[in-house]
This record gives C-alpha cells, sequence and structure tokens, in this order.
C-alpha cells in the first residue's frame, strides 16, 4: 500500500506563465509540451506538480494548464489546452473512461491485455497506464505526478473496474538522484491496490493466453504495442520455419505457432524471458518440440546461425530502441544495418523479412529506407509487402508520439 501523507503537496498558487509565440501556436494546435527555452516570464519558481497555467500574452487569456516540472527540459506537460478546467480526481476520471472508451474494439472482442492510458496521447503526460486482465499497471515518468497520485489512483477506481495496481518506475525515478524511494516510500513493482502481483499474471490477446511479470518484467511487463504485427505474423506462418529474434517472453513465437508454423527459433539474452515463452507456449497448448529456445546475445547468435548455415522461411527482428538519445543514433543506424543484413542472409528465398522499430528518434521513413538500402547493398531484393506503424491503444496525438514501425517484406532472387 502507500501512504499517501510522505508524498508532496501541489501548491495552491498556480504559475501564471508567458512563452514565445511559437509555443503559443504550438499548444493551439494540441502540442502537450512547453520547453524551458520556450518560457519568457513566470510568475514564481515552482516545485515538481505545482500548476502551470499558461497565458496568451496579448489577450491574456488562458491557453493550457500543465504539470510543472523544474527537473526536465520539458517544462510544463500539458494536462489540459483552450478551455480551462478544474485539474482534479474528476477531471483525471473522465478522461481515462475516454481512454478505456477509445480501446473499445479490443475489449469488445476479449482482449484483456492492452495499453489504456498512451502518456500525452490520453492526456497524461509522462505516464502510462497497461492493463493485464484485472489488474493495472501505472508507469510513471516523472515526479511531477506524486502530488497528484492520490487524485489519479481515486479516479482509477471511480472510472475503471479492476482488482490490483503495480507502480513501476522509469529509471531516471529509481536513480539516487531524485530518490524517491526514500523520500516518498515509492518503489518499482510496489503493488498499491490489492494482492498476488508478485505472481504471473494471465490475460488474454487476439484470443491467444500469455502471462506477464508485472512486478520485474521489462517495460510493464508485455509490449502491447506489437499486437497488431503479430497477428500479421500470425496469418503468414503456416508451414514456415520461423526464427524470432529479441523473442522477450515469445510474444510473436507463439503466434507463429498459433498460424501453424512448422517450427520456432526463439532468441532471445534474458533466461527469465525464455521461461516465461515456454510457459506461455505451453499455456495455449503447443508441442513444446516445435519451439527452440536459445539464450544469448542476439548479435552473436545471428552469426552462430549464420556460421551453422540454418535457414528460415519467416525472420522476425524486433530489437529494443538503439536510439535513446541522439547521441546514440549514429550506432543505432549501424545496428539495425547489422541486424538487417544478419537476417536476409539466414532467409530462404521467397522467405519473410519483419524488422521493426521502436526508436522515436528514427523516422519511420528513414527506418523503411534504411531497411530496403541494406538489402540492396548486400545483395539482396525485397518485394514490400506492407509498413505498419501504431495500433488503436496507442494513438499518435502528436508527431513525437510516433515511435512504431515494422516492414514486412519478401525475399527474391
Amino acid at each position: 500500500m502507500i501512504d499517501f501523507s510522505k508524498l508532496p503537496v501541489a501548491a495552491e498558487k498556480n504559475i501564471s506563465v508567458r512563452v514565445k509565440s511559437a509555443a503559443e501556436r504550438a499548444l493551439r494546435q494540441g502540442h502537450p509540451w512547453v520547453f524551458e527555452d520556450a518560457i519568457l516570464r513566470q510568475s514564481h519558481l515552482g516545485n515538481a506538480g505545482d500548476l502551470a497555467v499558461v497565458y496568451d500574452r496579448e489577450k491574456n487569456s488562458f491557453l493550457a494548464v500543465g504539470l510543472y516540472d523544474p527537473l526536465s527540459p520539458i517544462r510544463i506537460k500539458v494536462l489540459q489546452a483552450l478551455q480551462p478546467m478544474r485539474i482534479d480526481r474528476a477531471f483525471f476520471a473522465e478522461k481515462l473512461k475516454a481512454a478505456q472508451a477509445k480501446r473499445g474494439a479490443l475489449i469488445k472482442e476479449g482482449t484483456t491485455g492492452y495499453r489504456l492510458v498512451y502518456g500525452e496521447s490520453d492526456g497524461f503526460p509522462a505516464l502510462i497506464i497497461d492493463r493485464y486482465g484485472e489488474a493495472l499497471v501505472l508507469k510513471l515518468y516523472t515526479t511531477a505526478w506524486l502530488p497528484h497520485l492520490n487524485a489519479l489512483i481515486g479516479a482509477l477506481e471511480d472510472s475503471i473496474v479492476f482488482d490490483g495496481l503495480v507502480l513501476r518506475l522509469s529509471r531516471a525515478l529509481q536513480s539516487d538522484r531524485l530518490n524517491v524511494a526514500k523520500l516518498y516510500g515509492l518503489a518499482d513493482g510496489q503493488q498499491l491496490i490489492g494482492e498476488g502481483a508478485d505472481e504471473a499474471v494471465e490475460f488474454v490477446e487476439n484470443g491467444l493466453l500469455f502471462e506477464a511479470d508485472l512486478i520485474k518484467g521489462h517495460k510493464t511487463g508485455f509490449f502491447f504495442d506489437q499486437r497488431d504485427n503479430r497477428r500479421k505474423v500470425r496469418e503468414l506462418a503456416k508451414g514456415r520455419r520461423v526464427l524470432d529474434v529479441f523473442a522477450y517472453t515469445g510474444g510473436f513465437s507463439v503466434y507463429a505457432l498459433a498460424g501453424g508454423a512448422r517450427s520456432v527459433t526463439a532468441l532471445e539474452s534474458s533466461e527469465p524471458a525464455l521461461e516465461t515463452l515456454k510457459a506461455n507456449v505451453d499455456k495455449n497448448g503447443f508441442d513444446a518440440e516445435r519451439a527452440d529456445a536459445i539464450a544469448g546475445d542476439a548479435f552473436a547468435g545471428l552469426m552462430e546461425l549464420i556460421e551453422a548455415r540454418r535457414k528460415f522461411n519467416l525472420v522476425i527482428v524486433d530489437p529494443p530502441s538503439f536510439a535513446n538519445s541522439r547521441a546514440n543514433m549514429r550506432n543505432a543506424v549501424l545496428a539495425y544495418r547489422r541486424l538487417a543484413e544478419m537476417a536476409l542472409r539466414l532467409l530462404e528465398n521467397d522467405g519473410l523479412l519483419v524488422m521493426a522499430s521502436c526508436s522515436s528518434r528514427i523516422r519511420a521513413d528513414k527506418f523503411f529506407q534504411l531497411v530496403e538500402r541494406t538489402a540492396a547493398v548486400s545483395g539482396y531484393r525485397l518485394e514490400i509487402i506492407e509498413k505498419t506503424g501504431h495500433g488503436l491503444d496507442h494513438p499518435v496525438g502528436f508527431s513525437e508520439a510516433a515511435y512504431l514501425k515494422a516492414l514486412f517484406a519478401r525475399l527474391r532472387e
């Protein structure tokens, strides 16, 4: 449980802010961020989570209100724009109801694992909420939410039916620099409501059964963003020998088996993740002998498969984000090129390549061009089948929210 008395309290007096013309235009167009260097003046200094109100410089009228974050270059994280509203438990509850309504199609089809709140695109900047069956996982990316955590949890209880709530914290919030655990009694993996989150939690996705570790699993325990691409893999997998690189807990592997794949080879560096993969294969009633799990580094593992002259009819490459900062861009591009080249070497002619990127700093057009150019330079010809992006539970409300892209292509002689 959480001791709300330890959490900071937002100041009663809001911070009045004036911003540059370009920032005013961006706010009117729905952009949810105000950067530090866009602020011309503000009424007073504030603490993380104080409410900052941006006013039009000419008419002195309301433009937006958001969470003030003095530790971030994104100084104001916008909650509400153009029409003033009181920021409280009822405000958050209405936003949550709207977010759930957007996911109506998933809920109707019986999928019980999905992203309920996708940050700024659902009106909750620097925050996500994922649903796993009857459990919710709330992940925070800024201390600016701490003064509003009580109201937010109350809003969840008012608007969403669930049994358990687990808190996950970003790496920054887990750092000694912010000292969230010592100052406020919060910890990554802490169960805020209910019990039993320390055990594997089950959920359904497109009729398939999965389990996830909500406390120690990567991100919040599973990657819902690839749901639509996994479904496409199921449609393409019949009779194929499949290689799933960066397999994690087997999302793509299980879908491939469900689609009638002859065999699946899953390559993943995390042995606990591979154990969950095996459990997910078993839960869906597939023969364990059709799924070969290999623990190891993806790059080294791919090279070993090449040296062993292995060949596959479908290769899936779904790596982690290589470009977390601008400084990492060059290395990310090199990594994608190397992965694409090795994946193509493992493909039979007429085989299928599925290659994805979750690096928001690399635009979709650049990524697709990178893969196609790598193939051409390496002497391969790709026939593009489809280029995909975000699913409905990851709505793109502004340009920076777009990060996921995947290429489906066929190798031709």
